[in-house]
């Protein structure tokens, strides 16, 4: 059992290792001439104006999270789409994906109820407004 997990840790331990030493090579042969300019914080090509350590809005956020959970949401129809035939068949499926045996309504049936919740969700997201930037 445990030599099965050998090459994983020979790996992460190879790559750490790398890393390791590549950082120490970047600190020992890299330039190290300083500068006040060099030593400013970067903004995005813009010069720094005022504090940094003022209130920044949480709707970014909210709107980042729902979007990932969406899209996570739907990722999950491409393992659906490649097993469709197989769901939709009370029977074995042939050569060429040909379903031997009678067609069922299974695999879309079961598609639709995930696709009515992902509606419901997103209806109850509009609804609480919590895609409006204001």
């Amino acid at each position: 059992m445990a030599a099965s997990y050998l090459p994983a840790l020979v790996f992460i331990a190879f790559a750490a290792v790398m890393a390791t030493v590549l950082l120490l090579l970047t600190m020992v042969l890299g330039p190290k001439r300083r500068t006040p300019i060099k030593d400013e914080p970067f903004e995005c090509g813009s010069d720094p104006i005022g504090s940094p350590r003022v209130k920044f809005g949480v709707k970014f956020y909210q709107v980042a999270i729902l979007f990932l959970v969406f899209d996570i949401e739907v990722a999950f129809l491409y393992p659906w789409a490649s097993l469709y035939r197989e769901l939709s068949c009370a029977g074995p499926v042939g050569e060429g994906g040909v379903c031997l045996g009678a067609p069922t309504l299974f695999g879309l049936a079961e598609m639709l109820v995930f696709l009515g919740i992902l509606v419901l969700a997103l209806g109850y997201v509009l609804r609480k407004r919590a895609l409006d930037w204001a």
